[in-house]
């Protein structure tokens, strides 16, 4: 009898610990949940402004409304306009954006949008309109700006904010917009025409894509001062602006936002044979040989994908050399454009290359983009040579190689690279780290010419540490990136290019890749010109970027921007073409004056001084050095900001602020469920709170074990 009585308190306890094990870990999964979820839905609270929530028959006017967790109630968009106006004379571009920012509810609204430029784009002026007022906007130092901009708010005037992010990323804040009202801000910069294979291309960015973001998250008492953002993602460890960088991103079942106009006035200069645009249908209003007027057909459309336009001139009129000057103070400065000579012996020459080949597979390449990566790379192995040897390296969450080493290209290995590559699909992350590493380690010291091809959407928040690998593993490889998708990192893309002292070329649909990989191999068989230099007049003082000619490939110019005391004479350019010597003299003297010319030097100085930091250099010696520059050429920087402030206040102490960050397109042809299932910032949370999560769960197993115990002894 006792011995049955025990067997039955045995499985009995046996029971109870069950219970409480089981009810113990539901409750401390539901506490991680909360821990893990919270800050992100907190986050995503606040950037989404969620105060004023709506019914669909409360809706009086024209507006967007987007799902709330509450059955039948939606939030109220915030509503975006932009308008893009362009004037291209000859190489110089100079362009202005109109961003028109309206409240559609009651509260008053501090209204907060990233946004992308080109990344050569000088930005130099900021005003912003109220009505019939226009308030021209100052340049200042960084955190004066905020400062001066967070004083204006909380003092209920209006306000508005331009910050670099990125050399192609930025951030508009405006404050107190009034009820039903709309305030526009306008900015203005300054770039210079791109040149390739007898065309120009002039591409606007509109729409800043999600960005990978590693590292570890931060706790508040962490946070960067001034780096705190409403985008969906904490900043961490590797990426400590991550939360600027990430605008939140609307779901395309939800539709689409920020409707765009766009307009360009094209003065190439010379006779133009074509015209076109690449990604979207444009309307031509022809007024001479050498000057149109080009709109987009859809008088609005989303902003989703980067817009391109191209013009190739008529035959015999590409120039040999252009020079651009503007006079200020006792300085010129010069910007000159050089065609390299035509090389038809090149192709004829045999090269032994090693070529590695990186494709990017993480979630961000699903959809159209992987499609264009896996054609890309098809078509690249096909033009492989007999005497080549090639590898393959694919990359998302993880790094894997095709071959061990790198494999003659025999048809036996390229059928079998081939068949790889089609067999690839796209998911996790993008930890690009550990493939540059991959590709950038040589297997042994063939004296073959190396050459790394990198197709990927770069989108990637680390951009820095990325450079920095490329920098200190490059040696004697070049490395060439292919642009995938409809809106890449160009800024990463063109800046890799640069250290890896190889091109930059952009696939922004499938119909493009056979000409556009075609064109990128037949130019890097062999540099047109190399080890070039410059030979200035009287030793004369000048400040040249690129400091460092690069090696020049076929179908591409010599583009380089001075600065150096007014006078007259002729510049010399010398260098190496099929180890002959060659060279070129341009006078200095310009015939026209050129606006716009010194605020270009002083960007492309900026930019070299920003590379200074991955060089060791002080951040505190770099900062002063763009500050100043950034000061006297009113240019917006990492260091300086625009800022606008109207003198009258227009709300009250009284009244309530609410801050909504704009959301923006997800890029087209990208898909959301690969994206944000494999963003590590938009789920997970720190290694702090999964370990909290399974102490809970030991917790709550050892308070349930007590109390079961304690009612046993009672009973």
């Amino acid at each position: 009898m006792k011995s049955r009585l025990e067997s039955d308190f045995g499985v009995e306890l046996l029971l109870g610990l069950l219970m409480s094990v089981m009810a113990g870990f539901l409750v401390s999964l539901l506490l991680a949940v909360v821990v893990m979820f919270l800050p992100g839905l907190s986050q995503a609270a606040v950037a989404a402004g969620d105060t004023e929530l709506v019914r669909k028959n409360e809706v009086t006017s024209g507006s967007i409304l987007l799902h709330t967790e509450k059955r039948g109630l939606y939030r109220l968009a915030p509503v975006l306009n932009t308008d893009v106006h362009m004037r291209v004379n000859g190489m110089l571009v100079r362009t202005r954006v109109v961003q028109r920012f309206k409240n559609p509810g009651q509260d008053w609204l501090e209204g907060i949008y990233v946004f992308p430029l080109p990344d050569k784009a000088a930005v130099d002026h900021l005003r912003m309109r109220i009505g019939d007022r226009i308030i021209e906007g100052k340049i200042k130092e960084r955190q004066q700006a905020k400062k001066i901009y967070t004083q204006a708010k909380q003092a209920g005037r209006k306000a508005s904010l331009i910050e670099q992010e990125r050399a192609n990323m930025f951030t508009t804040s405006i404050a107190n917009i009034g009820p039903d009202e709309t305030i526009s801000i306008e900015i203005e910069y300054q770039q210079m025409l791109h040149f390739d294979k007898d065309r120009f291309r002039l591409r606007f960015p509109l729409v800043v894509a999600p960005r990978y973001i590693p590292g570890t998250s931060m706790d508040i008492n962490e946070q960067v001062q001034g780096f705190t953002g409403a985008g969906w993602a904490r900043n961490t460890d590797q990426v400590a602006d991550a939360s600027r960088i990430t605008p939140p991103v609307l779901h395309p079942g939800q539709g689409k936002l920020n409707p765009v106009t766009l307009r360009v006035d094209l003065d190439a200069g010379f006779p133009v044979d074509e015209v076109h645009s690449s990604y979207h249908r444009i309307h031509r209003e022809v007024r001479s040989p050498s000057k149109m007027v080009l709109s987009l057909q859809d008088r609005q459309l989303p902003a989703d994908r980067d817009f391109e336009l191209v013009w190739l001139p008529r035959s015999g009129h590409v120039p040999n050399a252009a020079m651009f000057s503007e006079r200020k103070g006792e300085h010129d400065y010069l910007m000159l454009m050089i065609m390299p000579p035509d090389v038809e012996q090149v192709a004829q020459q045999v090269l032994e290359r090693e070529v590695i080949y990186v494709i990017d597979t993480s979630g961000s390449m699903g959809g159209t983009s992987i499609r264009q990566a896996r054609r890309a790379l098809q078509y690249a192995i096909r033009e492989l040579k007999p005497h080549d040897y090639f590898n393959v390296i694919q990359f998302n969450s993880t790094t894997s190689r095709l071959y061990p080493q790198s494999m003659p290209a025999d048809h036996v290995n390229i059928n079998e690279a081939l068949q790889y590559v089609q067999s690839l699909r796209a998911s996790g992350g993008t930890e690009m780290a550990t493939a540059l590493h991959a590709a950038l380690n040589r297997d042994s010291e063939s004296g073959r010419l190396r050459q790394v091809v990198f197709l990927t959407d770069g989108s990637i928040g680390n951009e820095d540490a990325l450079f920095s690998i490329i920098r200190d593993k490059l040696a004697d490889s070049r490395l060439f990136t292919v642009g995938i998708g409809s809106a890449p990192n160009s800024h990463f893309m063109h800046k890799a290019a640069q250290y890896g002292r190889g091109t930059y070329t952009y696939i922004g649909k499938i119909q493009e890749v056979d000409a556009k990989m075609s064109a990128l191999f037949r130019k890097i068989q062999m540099p047109v010109l190399s080890n070039l230099e410059v030979l200035w007049p009287d030793n004369a003082e000048v400040e040249m970027w690129p400091e460092r000619l690069p090696d020049l490939y076929a179908g591409e110019p010599l583009v380089l921007s001075a600065r150096l005391p007014v006078q007259q004479g002729t510049l010399t350019i010398k260098g190496k073409r099929l180890q002959q010597h060659w060279q070129i003299s341009v006078p200095l003297h310009a015939e026209q004056q050129s606006q716009g010319v010194a605020v270009l030097w002083a960007r492309e100085k900026i930019a070299y001084l920003m590379d200074r930091l991955r060089d060791g250099v002080s951040v505190d010696v770099i900062r002063k050095g763009v500050t100043d520059l950034a000061l006297e050429h009113h240019l917006v920087s990492r260091y300086t900001s625009l800022v606008a402030v109207d003198v009258n206040p227009a709300r009250n102490a009284s009244e309530k602020l609410v801050t909504r960050a704009n959301k923006v397109n997800l890029p087209a042809g990208w898909q959301h469920s690969k994206v944000f299932a494999n963003l590590p910032q938009t789920a997970n949370g720190s290694y702090r709170d999964q370990l909290l999560g399974m102490l809970l769960t030991l917790l709550s197993c050892l308070l349930g074990l007590y109390f079961h115990r304690k009612n046993t002894h009672e009973a």
